[in-house]
């Protein structure tokens, strides 16, 4: 993550903040810079009563740490009054955390009329209202983020609060619909099923329990969830104790019952039950229309006279030649592969190495000190299991050859490939997936030495036409692509093919003749051969390793890419890079043309071991640090009038050294003049840092963004995170220092 999410200029609505889940989101809404309102009526867990203390103590709190908030007393059954006060505070609500709630638990038998509805005239209708009056002003600005909040009763019922789950679900199918109509108008809305500490779980909860569920916890989901930067949109998520996880419907593949002309009856489905409740290769619908997608195919197979005996997909899978149920956990027949460093060297040259590069020898030849096989070498043995492993020939696998893509491509090493040697593959069917137009089908395959495993491949082939089998459209065993950040690449690199470049490649095992033959590329469909999708994926792989690797094959952990477009041998590769931490994305493009060949990648690199650290000046004898701070009081001493004026804030250092407390420091930019005095601060500082020696001397000096220090936990904070923001004018001009 390259920066702290900042609010600036957002305003929320967090309903139901005058205490546990509400105050923690307002609290934090309020120091990340938006203007909050904090709505609470003030009323006991069961909805009676009525005060305003608790939600002026909120804003009391959010104004003591430099923000902006407003109290609202009113009902979210008046949710026009609850909206009505952010337009006329702020101008405009961009933000609403539809949180507050009560209880009136009872066991079903003794639930009345007004347990029932009072529970759901808070929780749903209230969601409702609030949110309804707020929709609009998010529509004409085209923006907006909604935050539902459910609960596990309402997603797995709980003995004694049938009133409440039932809200609760409810709340769920609202926000949903809600997603939907948004989309369109930038209106995202999520829900939040929070396990916390709180005004409704203190009664039911034992203290330690509660000290363990912190709302705390939850608040980071929500901020995030309500960010422009997010994305994510009608999605549940279950969240406490630090832990968050994404829930979703699971459906399984069912069996038809009923015949045409046949009356139906509760015999036949006594019969068909192991089948229909085998989860099994389950389906996981995320919308209506894959909902029906299976009743609409059931229908036309019913009045077709099929008479099918399995599930809904079966005539289909036989039309298509696919069936995931016979195909999906099958091993495929074991492959060895042979090679010496012969194999290595045409492999390297084959994604465009040359002995023009002087750092390209150690992969051209054998006799280098640090000869090394290219990491994307992995995928040479495992392909076997493709072109030889008798994938055609499985059951539930029958499809024209002719009619297979390579979709994307996985990678991952467990240690840098030796040179030579024979290689074990063990291939795996490990999901298919029906995308309409055809079939996406997942091999994994593991490679390994002796009994060492040295690499995985997932392989995602798309088979043109053998779709519309009625199955899956995704799979949480596919190893996902990932987006390039929305930024100027850090690096690029351009690299020429040569009119040869496919006919080279096709020496290390694919032979297949749209590479190299003229008339069987015609037929394909391309005026010319073309170029192999993994000698892009090898072209950029090495621009990697060589641009933030220095060509350490060690240092190599994985890659994954999707392949886009073809590329014509003798085009140019363009590769852009973007450095997130160990991860590089990369986008590769034909320069000649701007067409994407490679989207959604990305390689994993291993922290570089022999990373230089800056060491302190050998007469200073003590930490580098000392001589920033020993700077920043002397300009204190200069400017600090002006500094406490623009500041207005206490700071605390705190340095380790070796995982250890070395030194503290006080920068007090509030008092006096100003001043700098070693230790810690005798009262409570607006904000405290703690970091490492090195790596405050790397911040100080533009290696390291604070922002990417902070996520990447190097720079710890306490207090009010927006004050650092200030420090840019102490620590700048680093020359000086």
């Amino acid at each position: 993550m390259s920066a702290p999410l900042s609010f600036s200029g957002k305003v929320v609505v967090v309903t139901g903040a005058g205490g546990g889940l509400g105050k923690e989101y307002a609290l934090a809404f309020g120091e990340r810079g938006a203007s909050v309102v904090v709505n609470d009526l003030g009323g006991d867990i069961k909805g009676g009563g009525k005060s305003s203390a608790a939600a002026d103590k909120v804003v009391e709190e959010i104004k003591a740490k430099g923000g902006k908030a407003v109290a609202n007393y009113d009902s979210v059954e008046d949710g026009e009054k609850v909206i009505q006060t952010a337009l006329d505070a702020f101008g405009r609500i961009d933000i609403l955390v539809n949180n507050a709630g009560i209880l009136r638990d009872r066991s079903f038998a003794r639930t009345s009329d007004l347990d029932w509805d009072l529970i759901h005239r808070v929780h749903l209708r209230g969601s409702f209202l609030v949110t309804r009056a707020a929709w609009n002003h998010m529509k004409n600005q085209n923006f907006g983020r909604i935050i539902m909040t459910s609960s596990a009763a309402g997603i797995y019922g709980n003995f004694g609060q049938a009133n409440y789950s039932a809200a609760k679900l409810g709340i769920l199918g609202l926000a949903n619909t809600l997603a939907i109509e948004g989309n369109k108008y930038n209106i995202h809305c999520n829900t939040i099923a929070p396990t916390a500490g709180s005004r409704l779980t203190q009664t039911v909860m034992p203290p330690d329990l509660l000290e363990s569920l912190k709302a705390e916890y939850v608040a980071p989901l929500v901020l995030w969830l309500c960010h422009e930067e997010c994305q994510e949109n009608g999605s549940l998520f279950e969240v406490g104790a630090g832990w968050i996880g994404k829930l979703r419907w699971e459906r399984t593949q069912g069996s038809i019952v009923r015949h045409k002309n046949q009356s139906m009856s509760p015999e036949e489905v006594r019969e068909k039950w192991d089948q229909i409740c085998d989860f099994t290769n389950a389906t996981k619908p995320a919308n209506i229309q894959d909902s029906l997608q299976t009743l609409v195919e059931v229908l036309s197979q019913v009045e077709a006279g099929e008479g099918l005996e399995a599930n809904p997909t079966s005539a289909l899978a036989s039309a298509s030649g696919i069936n995931p149920t016979e195909a999906v956990g099958i091993v495929l027949p074991q492959m060895t592969f042979s090679y010496t460093h012969m194999h290595c060297i045409l492999y390297a040259l084959g994604v465009g190495m040359s002995t023009k590069e002087p750092d390209h020898l150690r992969f051209l030849y054998e006799g280098h000190e640090d000869f090394s096989c290219l990491p994307t070498f992995g995928v040479i043995p495992a392909q076997a299991s493709m072109f030889e492993g008798g994938l055609s020939s499985l059951p539930g696998i029958n499809f024209d050859p002719t009619k297979l893509l390579h979709g994307e491509q996985y990678l991952e090493l467990y240690k840098p490939l030796p040179t030579s040697g024979t290689l074990t593959s063990k291939a795996t069917v490990a999901d298919i997936l029906d995308k309409g137009s055809g079939a996406v089908l997942l091999l994994d395959v593991h490679t390994y030495n002796n009994q060492e495993l040295v690499c995985y491949n997932q392989f995602s082939v798309f088979i043109v036409g053998a779709g519309g089998f009625g199955g899956k459209r995704s799979s949480d065993k596919a190893v996902p692509t990932v987006p390039a950040p929305n930024r100027a690449p850090d690096a690029v690199i351009v690299d020429e093919t040569s009119r040869d470049q496919a006919a080279l490649y096709r020496l290390s095992g694919d032979w297949n003749p749209l590479h190299i033959d003229p008339s069987f590329a015609v037929m394909g469909g391309f005026k010319t051969p073309i170029l192999h999708g993994l000698c892009s994926f090898g072209f950029a792989a090495r621009h990697v390793l060589k641009h933030f690797a220095g060509n350490d094959v060690s240092r190599f952990k994985s890659i994954k890419v999707r392949f886009v477009k073809p590329v014509l041998p003798g085009q140019s590769l363009q590769t852009e890079m973007w450095k997130e931490g160990n991860r590089i994305h990369l986008l590769c493009k034909v320069k000649e043309s701007g067409a994407v060949v490679l989207s959604g990648a990305y390689i994993d690199l291993y922290a570089d071991p022999g990373a230089s650290v800056v060491t302190a000046p050998a007469q200073t004898g003590g930490l580098q640090s000392d001589l920033v701070f020993a700077e920043i009081g002397r300009r204190i001493k200069d400017l600090g009038a002006e500094l406490v004026k623009k500041v207005n804030g206490i700071f605390g250092w705190e340095i380790t050294k070796g995982g250890k407390m070395a030194a503290q420091w006080t920068i007090d930019l509030k008092t006096g003049n100003g001043a700098l005095h070693k230790g810690p601060y005798t009262g409570k500082a607006d904000v405290t840092f703690t970091v490492a020696d090195e790596d405050f001397m790397d911040v100080v000096m533009g290696k390291l963004n604070p922002q990417k220090a902070f996520f990447a936990g190097k720079l710890k904070v306490r207090g009010n995170i927006m004050m650092s923001q200030k420090l840019e004018m102490i620590l700048k001009d680093y020359a000086k220092l």
